[in-house]
């Protein structure tokens, strides 16, 4: 992405050692962890895994430590006096709610938006504040949002209210999914804190759920992203095709970056005991706008819609509202990808393709073969993540004309020879973007002796992530910075 300022530099300055880090991360911290914590009795597994998520976070960011032990705190506290006032004073328990969702939301400002917001501020004749410039902590929306959700879901009755705070702490600061999501809402793991059952068969499942992710990661998402770059640096003179297929590269990066992230997620918490939900369904066979955000970054369009479109009123309240609670969730939804204009614009843009859809345009794609509604979707789908990508709006608009300017010409030798070298890897990309190779693994575990190939390729795969994270120097993980 196009990043201008010191706050997302030094952010991402652990993302830049992250060659460093996974082998780190892989062969020395989380061997040993695993040994211990299957070690160590039922009772003390909980204050082992809290220790080890706040050595984990301390890797790359010691001071936020005790931020995010004071947002344990204060989230903990807040949730036993939901829990105790909920039933016998329901006005005090909403007070608390409030407390507890104003408290974490400022962290969440003051830390993420706090420059922004003085940006914008000077945009004002009479305002000249100072810019402030504040170290953005790892993952800080992601358990910011999941801290909410114990509280709303305790005032609900939806979870009970967690009395053991070395269990909660264990919530808040689960390692596996605590930097890049997904994001765990409270009730979906509250049965699990304490009465998980770690198996062999789970163990083995989530080591080949793991090393899935880590492949997408290292060995396609990182490749995409050279492409992206390498052509995208060279965008005035790429021609209509070349730009196409480079933003194509970049709507692989972000999906098999994030999938990949989530799929390790889901692969650790497995080897721990822990069932995370899906965080992605196969977005880009997507027929719609609506059918994507049904599919991409499960979590957090499930967050937002439990949280904030549904006690807004939801589309209960008639057409009106619904629009206006719909452009709510999606400018929120834009914002908490971060602190820039192109976000907000991004999820204004595709709140705007839901509004259509759900009220001019879905009788008519209803009615459009099914090849052209994946066109539709992918064509629209493509123009957002340029507006995700360029913080620039000048440069965003510039490489949009791109894409359609046909002095251009078609194609660059240049693009040509570039996209050739990387077409065996992009088609491959393409495909494993689909259900296709889970359809044909599931056909190939009929045979009896499938385990033998399939530990094969796990092996081979993980040795081709460990040579390619020692051998490349670009390895970014793109979600780190939300």
């Amino acid at each position: 992405m196009v990043h201008n300022n010191k706050q997302t530099a030094d952010y991402l300055l652990w993302g830049d050692t992250m060659v460093f880090s996974s082998l780190v991360f892989l062969f020395i911290y989380l061997p040993p962890v695993l040994l211990i914590y299957h070690i160590v009795p039922l009772r003390l597994r909980n204050l082992f895994l809290l220790v080890v998520n706040l050595i984990f976070y301390g890797w790359g960011e010691p001071a936020f430590i005790l931020l995010m032990v004071f947002s344990t705190l204060v989230d903990y506290t807040h949730g036993c006096f939901i829990g105790k006032y909920r039933d016998k004073n329901k006005g005090l328990a909403k007070g608390f709610v409030i407390s507890s969702i104003i408290i974490n939301l400022s962290l969440l400002g003051f830390f993420k938006y706090a420059g922004f917001l003085t940006g914008v501020l000077n945009l004002l004749p009479f305002f000249t504040i100072p810019t402030v410039t504040i170290p953005l902590p790892i993952g800080i929306s992601f358990y910011t949002f999941q801290t909410m959700s114990y509280s709303i879901d305790v005032y609900k009755g939806d979870a009970p209210a967690q009395k053991n705070i070395i269990a909660f702490g264990t919530y808040v600061s689960l390692f596996p999914q605590l930097i890049a999501g997904p994001i765990v809402r409270y009730k979906d793991i509250s049965h699990q804190l304490n009465h998980r059952k770690e198996t062999l068969k789970g163990f083995t499942l989530g080591v080949r759920v793991f090393i899935i992710g880590l492949a997408q990661k290292v060995l396609i998402a990182n490749q995409m992203g050279l492409l992206w770059n390498n052509l995208n640096i060279a965008s005035n003179s790429n021609g209509v095709l070349g730009n196409w297929i480079g933003i194509i590269a970049y709507a692989l990066q972000i999906y098999f970056d994030f999938n990949g992230y989530s799929l390790m997620a889901c692969g650790l918490g497995n080897m721990l005991g822990f069932e995370f939900l899906k965080n992605f369904n196969y977005p880009y066979i997507s027929q719609s706008i609506t059918d994507f955000w049904h599919r991409w970054h499960i979590s957090l369009s499930t967050w937002f819609k439990e949280y904030v479109y549904i006690p807004l009123g939801g589309n209960r309240k008639g057409t009106k509202r619904t629009i206006i609670n719909l452009s709510i969730v999606w400018f929120l939804t834009g914002l908490w990808h971060g602190a820039s204009w192109n976000f907000i614009l991004w999820g204004m843009y595709f709140g705007m393709l839901l509004i259509l859809e759900k009220f001019v345009l879905i009788n008519f794609l209803k009615r459009l073969p099914v090849f052209l509604r994946h066109i539709y979707a992918l064509v629209f789908i493509l123009i957002g993540w340029i507006i995700f990508y360029f913080e620039d709006m000048n440069a965003m608009v510039s490489f949009m004309v791109n894409l359609v300017k046909p002095t251009n010409g078609i194609i660059s030798h240049y693009a040509l020879t570039l996209i050739i070298s990387y077409l065996p890897l992009l088609l491959a990309a393409c495909v494993a973007s689909t259900p296709i190779p889970v359809k044909l693994f599931h056909k190939f575990k009929a045979y009896t002796l499938c385990w033998i190939p399939e530990a094969t390729l796990t092996t081979i795969a993980m040795a081709l992530c460990t040579a390619s994270l020692v051998s490349q120097s670009y390895n970014p993980f793109l979600y780190f910075r939300f």
